[in-house]
């Protein structure tokens, strides 16, 4: 092949390349995402290699005060949520991760190096945690409020036993209730792990996620991580929650 040809070829190459990029999905909320997860069905990004993206706040900063307030959602979305999708696509290029798909990602969970993994989870929590909140709160029902009637007696009693466990998580972690078989479980994972992971110690499909990692609270609760939860129960997606379980 002629050197110009080569050189047309190429020039070729990357203008499709970069027609593919522009084209591509740019945002998967997590909702879709996890159902797409569940069915192993997602879109395939540039390359068919995997990247993260951080869903669209669904509400404005100050939406869901006076139990969150609006300069703590504002930092956590725009500084530590931004810096997980950031980091974890900096460690799929650096480490040239072939992973198509966050079933990928996270099945390998166990072999991944601690920036992927924990940006990863990091990236993914976030955008799950932004859409299981509401300024716009009604209380459960439906399914998932017979759900929760079936396997913990009531819904105080749920509620009781998902805030000891938002208690009782020592250090930095979330707090899940999970799909698992068709029963409901109440899981907590250290730092950004989730009972996606391969080697989570309890496994299943997140129906509900709440962040108790300080930055979450702390310019407002300061270390007072029981108010924080007590204010959090009023802002619950209690549709998104039922819709996951559907």
């Amino acid at each position: 092949m002629k050197t110009n040809s080569r050189r047309q070829f190429i020039e070729n190459t990357l203008k499709a390349t970069a027609a593919v990029a522009l084209t591509g999905p740019l945002i998967l909320s997590s909702d879709k995402a996890l159902a797409a997860y569940q069915k192993n069905e997602f879109p395939l990004q540039t390359g068919d290699v995997l990247k993260f993206t951080q869903v669209p706040l669904g509400f404005d900063y100050k939406a869901l005060e006076p139990h969150i307030d609006g300069l703590t959602n504002e930092i956590h979305y725009t500084k530590h949520h931004t810096a997980y999708v950031k980091n974890v696509n900096d460690a799929i290029v650096a480490e040239k991760l072939t992973f198509a798909t966050e079933k990928e990602f996270f099945d390998h969970a166990s072999q991944l190096s601690p920036k992927a993994r924990n940006n990863g989870g990091g990236a993914w929590n976030h955008n799950f945690f932004w859409e299981s909140l509401t300024p716009d709160v009604k209380g459960p029902d439906g399914k998932i409020k017979d759900a929760i009637a079936a396997t913990f007696g009531s819904v105080d009693q749920f509620k009781e036993q998902f805030t000891q466990a938002a208690l009782g998580r020592f250090g930095s972690g979330w707090v899940w209730l999970i799909n698992q078989n068709g029963k409901l479980v109440i899981a907590s994972t250290a730092n950004q792990d989730n009972p996606l992971f391969d080697n989570a110690a309890v496994k299943g499909t997140p129906l509900l996620a709440l962040d108790v990692w300080e930055h979450a609270y702390y310019l407002k609760y300061q270390n007072r991580r029981n108010e924080y939860v007590a204010g959090w129960w009023n802002v619950v997606n209690w549709n998104a929650v039922n819709k996951r379980l559907s």
